[in-house]
C-alpha cells in the first residue's frame, strides 16, 4: 500500500513538485487525512502549532524553509520535526518514502 503524504506548501508550483516526488516514490500526495507522514512549509502563522499536533499524534513530519531563517528551522527541529532548507527538501522527502 502506498504511503499517503500530505503536502502542504503555499506555492502551487512547489506542491505540485513535492507532490510529484511522493508519486514517482511510491506515494499518493493527499490533502486530508488519514496520511502517514507530513510535508510541511514554515513561514505558516500557524506552522508550530502545526507541527506540535502532528507530531504528538506520532506523525512524522519533514519541515522546510528558507536557509536564511536558520532560526525557523531551529525551532521546528526543537519541535520534533525534521527540517531543511528548501534546497534539500526533495532529497529529504525521497529518503522517507
Amino acid at each position: 500500500m502506498a504511503k499517503r503524504v500530505l503536502v502542504e506548501c503555499r506555492d502551487l508550483f512547489f506542491r505540485g513538485k513535492l507532490q510529484e516526488v511522493v508519486r514517482t516514490g511510491g506515494g499518493e500526495p493527499v490533502r486530508e487525512e488519514p496520511f502517514e507522514l507530513a510535508v510541511i512549509e514554515l513561514g505558516r502563522a500557524d506552522g508550530s502549532a502545526r507541527i506540535i499536533d502532528l507530531v504528538a499524534r506520532g506523525i512524522p513530519v519533514l519541515a522546510f524553509g528558507s536557509h536564511v531563517d536558520a532560526a525557523g528551522l531551529r525551532a521546528a527541529r526543537d519541535l520534533g520535526a525534521r527540517a531543511v532548507p528548501n534546497s534539500e527538501v526533495e532529497n529529504a522527502l525521497r529518503a522517507l518514502l
